[in-house]
């Protein structure tokens, strides 16, 4: 007998998470905490039920000047090893109460140096976050595994320095490299020297691409860069023609990205405030799914879009009418899809996952 899939019945069901910014979920109490910690000021008030609206009605502004004083909040209470640690470490706490069995969390060291900070003090403090959190869940009976992508910022110089970063700390937790930031006049390519050392060094990277600017992003991205995965990528959607009669025609870099399996860390609710669509039944996610893109489905910034990954599945399965074939097909396409090896993704599958949706569809 299948269990019935609600909120709660996802919440147990084993999942696997790719695009999750560690400045974008923080608890709000957390954040309120800190901030009197660190002589913090600023924040609109010290009530964490209000402040949690606060973060989620700015994200819903329309604004992205008010979208972005959220992480000027969260990331001004991080700017110490004891912040960092701790807001690591609830981190994988929350996403393993979440069902998350393995996750790759993703920061820009550059924004936690304000008060003094090294880059690699940061990227310690973080790791050593992430090993407190992954011990407070094993000794609750649980698994879960953190994966770290470390960010540049794209409007920012010194990509290369975030890159060579990345690779001094490979064999301690970080998989990979990210670019973050805002598309429009900041192309991938201008960082070219950044992507052709990764690649060289055998390093792993994923880029924001497609999330606010276009196709031409896209095709930067892949092409000149040589990204493995993208970050959003919604507006591949764009090369994707739908005649009237249901007719679908991919044109040559959509074909190019379903045919070479080049994953899409596509986030629908973050992607509906930064109005890559105007309702979550005309997200792209729908058609892509359906026409078997490497979709996977990601919390993107879980405080700002007051959201977590088992309310995304939600979302989407009373919306697309999606059952737990579906939502378990997301969960592999993103664990194929990680920075680890291969055995260490195939064990994932095959001891986590696919025994957990066995479990709940009774099969």
């Amino acid at each position: 007998m299948s269990t019935p899939l609600t909120l709660e019945t996802i919440r147990s069901a084993p999942k696997v998470l790719l695009h999750d910014h560690l400045d974008g979920g923080l608890r709000p109490q957390t954040v309120i905490e800190l901030a009197d910690a660190t002589g913090y000021q600023g924040l609109p008030t010290t009530d964490a039920g209000v402040l949690g609206g606060w973060f989620r009605d700015n994200a819903n502004s329309g604004s992205l000047v008010r979208y972005l004083e959220g992480f000027a909040h969260t990331c001004g209470v991080m700017q110490d090893e004891q912040s960092l640690v701790r807001v690591a470490a609830e981190a994988v706490e929350d996403l393993a109460a979440d069902g998350v069995v393995y996750a790759e969390i993703r920061y820009a060291p550059e924004l936690n140096t304000e008060k003094g900070l090294s880059l690699e003090q940061v990227v310690e403090a973080v790791q050593e976050g992430f090993r407190v959190g992954e011990q407070r869940v094993a000794a609750t009976g649980r698994k879960i595994r953190i994966g770290t992508l470390l960010c540049a910022m794209r409007q920012n110089e010194g990509w290369l320095r975030i890159a060579e970063l990345a690779v001094r700390y490979r064999d301690l937790g970080v998989v990979g490299f990210d670019i973050a930031g805002p598309e429009a006049g900041f192309p991938p390519t201008k960082g070219i020297d950044t992507f052709e050392y990764l690649r060289q060094q055998n390093a792993h990277f994923t880029i924001h691409a497609g999330e606010a600017f276009g196709l031409p992003s896209i095709w930067e991205a892949i092409q000149h860069c040589g990204a493995e995965r993208l970050g959003h990528g919604v507006r591949i959607v764009d090369d994707i023609k739908v005649s009237g009669d249901g007719t679908v025609q991919l044109g040559r870099l959509a074909a190019y990205v379903r045919d070479r399996r080049i994953p899409l860390e596509m986030c629908p609710t973050s992607n509906l405030q930064t109005g890559a669509a105007p309702t979550l039944a005309e997200h792209p996610i729908g058609l892509l799914a359906k026409l078997r893109f490497r979709v996977t489905v990601n919390t993107d910034n879980r405080l700002m879009s007051d959201c977590s990954l088992s309310s995304e599945f939600a979302a989407l399965a009373e919306t697309f009418g999606y059952g737990w074939a579906d939502l378990q097909w997301f969960t592999i396409n993103a664990m194929k899809s990680a920075f680890l090896g291969f055995d260490e993704r195939l064990a994932i599958i095959n001891e986590l996952v696919k025994p957990g949706y066995a479990a709940l569809t009774g099969r």
